[in-house]
């Protein structure tokens, strides 16, 4: 039966509160960190969209006080299931920012489930916000989102995902690292986030990651600052992922 939820997340950021009201209530800033591609109508009553792939989640703004709290929420149209986000800075005396969120709503029969995947997930979207406002702030993004099947067991998964980055090894946070993926370009870069579902790599150019979803699926969320070509970023990389796990399922039916 539905479950009513609330997250509460802090987080202390590297920037100003304009600056951090830019990256997180403006479509440009939020696509900069977040997820999908974003729209936010700037005021009271106006509209936010999120789009992933060819679907478009939509809200309505529910607070603008700008630089200081910024709230919507999205809701079915008898009120009975929805989600909402609020979101409160305060500036420091050192010129930091604190930076709160509450989100609330109704998860589904396995809300449990959700619920652990919605914490770890904002601590990964929390961590990623604070790296773009420390080392890509005001620069245009291309997120790009791409989502696959994977084998059931994380080991397996990450061992293929490691075996197609050019991995040797499970990276840890602070480790140098190459990407060699068979087709993007590679990547130079430092493994800024490492958990057992998330790999994290900022490069010079973006940050990438390497998600594994509660489900069992894969999800890849990079931000590219270098004026990619947002289609033929997402289409590289979407085919080197089909090919990753198909290949090694084509592996697992020819073993006796």
């Amino acid at each position: 039966m539905p479950h009513e939820f609330e997250v509460r997340k802090d987080v202390i950021l590297d920037a100003t509160p304009e600056q951090v009201w830019e990256a997180i209530a403006t479509g440009p800033g939020l696509d900069a960190w977040f997820m999908g591609r974003n729209q936010v109508e700037p005021r009271q009553g106006g509209r936010s969209a999120m789009t992933i792939g060819e679907h478009t989640e939509e809200a309505t703004v529910t607070a603008w006080e700008p630089p200081r709290r910024f709230a919507y929420r999205a809701e079915s149209p008898d009120g009975a299931v929805f989600m909402a986000f609020e979101w409160l800075i305060e500036g420091r005396e050192d010129g930091g920012t604190v930076l709160r969120l509450v989100q609330s709503g109704v998860l589904g029969d396995d809300w449990e489930t959700e619920y652990d995947a919605l914490v770890k997930g904002w601590d990964m979207y929390l961590h990623q916000l604070g790296q773009y406002l420390r080392h890509f702030r005001g620069r245009p993004a291309t997120p790009i989102t791409v989502v696959g099947p994977g084998p059931g067991d994380a080991g397996e998964l990450w061992a293929e995902l490691r075996r197609g980055l050019g991995l040797d090894r499970a990276p840890a946070e602070g480790d140098r690292v190459r990407l060699t993926p068979d087709g993007p370009a590679p990547v130079d870069g430092v493994v800024d986030y490492a958990s057992p579902d998330v790999l994290g790599v900022r490069g010079d150019d973006g940050l990438y990651r390497f998600i594994r979803g509660f489900d069992g699926s894969v999800a890849l969320g990079h931000h590219l600052f270098s004026g990619d070509d947002p289609r033929a970023a997402e289409r590289a990389w979407q085919a080197w992922l089909d090919g990753l796990f198909e290949a090694s399922e084509a592996t697992r039916r020819q073993l006796p």
